[in-house]
């Protein structure tokens, strides 16, 4: 229910901010007069600053993001705090922000997971299993994934696939799931045609691996230097509206920079966005997310992440787009989202079943998807530690997961 009454005003927010039916911002934004672009993304940013504000007032507990929660406080959140964060930023991504939405239903069923952990006095570490199920749940609901996001909230948040995990968290997501289709459409989030794996693409995925799991590196290298370098102080309250408002500029000529970037995945992995605006695109819109990221606006980074390696599978699958009849060049953008996705959370299982989910479709190309995944996944995990989901983690903190997840990696040295 809370997946829901989220999903509903994000979609009240984009009407309200941009016109159209709520659910397509791309079309509304493009046909909207320019300087609303501008004077809709400051907007935003002075909400988010005056919103963390208030924030700051509303708990004397220090705001926890839910990675650190889960392995560091016993899944311990300050419920307030966190609810508002979701609330905030789901207003500042209705209204063009750069980020997810997919942060908003995590942190409420975080947040109801500990508050029903505190009730019935469980243990911390059911505790901590709870809060992971249920922040997985929330994602499940939001995009109507069950399985993924019961995988998700183990492989990526819990950081273990145990089998006495598995029954809790299928059990929280499959639950979340149905009760949000009672408000929800019982649809794929993309649409996209029945692609066929061709050796050629595979082969394609074999040399693309390498290249994304690289590029994955340095963009959570990105993402945790725009988060530990947020403003303090007074720029707390200036600089979301100065970096959204060049967000907003920038989207005048490139409105696919707004929001959380289904519309242009979508585009993406129907083969309709040309090459010229690929690359621009995959220059442009991590861009676009780690200055909103850095000026301490709330989001998450699931559908920002997607829409990225969609645009970079893209623009890697170009030369073969025109040299054969491999297939479509939507193809290469699903399996680079996919392959992205699964770098830069280090969840492989998780991010393939996501697809799987997000598109409705499991098997037809199912020999290049696992190999692009697991190549991508093996090159980034070799050169960092770190998922997207760690970038706010010190370096120590980072090396205690990894001795709690591998026993045996508590015989390296401790970085600290």
């Amino acid at each position: 229910m809370g997946a829901a009454a989220l999903t509903e005003l994000l979609q009240l927010v984009q009407h309200a901010a941009w016109s159209g039916n709520g659910t397509d911002l791309l079309d509304a934004a493009a046909t909207t007069a320019p300087w609303r672009h501008v004077v809709i993304l400051v907007g935003a940013g002075l909400l988010t600053g005056a919103g963390q504000l208030l924030l700051g007032r509303l708990s004397a507990a220090n705001s926890i993001d839910i990675t650190a929660a889960i392995w560091f406080h016993a899944g311990r959140l300050p419920a307030l705090r966190t609810l508002g964060s979701a609330v905030l930023s789901i207003l500042v991504v209705g209204m063009g922000a750069s980020l997810g939405r997919e942060g908003a239903p995590k942190q409420t069923g975080a947040v109801i997971a500990n508050e029903l952990s505190e009730t019935m006095q469980l243990a911390d570490d059911q505790r901590r299993l709870l809060v992971a199920c249920c922040a997985g749940a929330g994602m499940a609901a939001a995009y109507g994934v069950p399985l993924g996001g019961a995988l998700f909230a183990l492989e990526v948040l819990r950081g273990e696939l145990a089998l006495r995990f598995v029954l809790p968290a299928l059990l929280t997501s499959l639950v979340a799931t149905g009760v949000s289709w009672g408000f929800l459409p019982d649809a794929t989030t993309y649409q996209i045609p029945s692609y066929a794996g061709t050796l050629s693409v595979t082969a394609w995925a074999v040399l693309a691996g390498p290249i994304i799991g690289v590029f994955s590196v340095g963009y959570v290298r990105a993402v945790a230097w725009a988060d530990h370098h947020r403003p303090k102080g007074p720029w707390r309250l200036a600089a979301p509206g100065l970096a959204l408002g060049a967000v907003g500029a920038a989207s005048i000529p490139f409105p696919q920079l707004l929001g959380n970037g289904r519309d242009i995945a979508q585009l993406a992995f129907t083969g309709q966005v040309a090459p010229l605006l690929l690359v621009s695109l995959l220059v442009l819109r991590p861009i676009a997310t780690l200055i909103c990221l850095g000026s301490g606006t709330p989001g998450g980074l699931f559908t920002p992440t997607l829409a990225i390696g969609a645009l970079l599978g893209g623009v890697l699958g170009v030369p073969l787009s025109y040299v054969g009849p491999s297939g479509s060049s939507g193809l290469f953008a699903v399996l680079g989202a996919a392959a992205l996705l699964a770098a830069t959370t280090q969840g492989p299982l998780s991010a393939i079943v996501l697809m799987m989910e997000l598109t409705g479709h499991a098997r037809a190309f199912i020999v290049p998807l696992l190999l692009i995944v697991s190549i991508a996944t093996l090159v980034a995990r070799t050169i960092e530690p770190r998922s997207i989901y760690d970038a706010r983690l010190t370096d120590a903190e980072v090396f205690k997961r990894q001795r709690n997840r591998d026993p045996q990696s508590g015989t390296q040295a401790d970085p600290t």
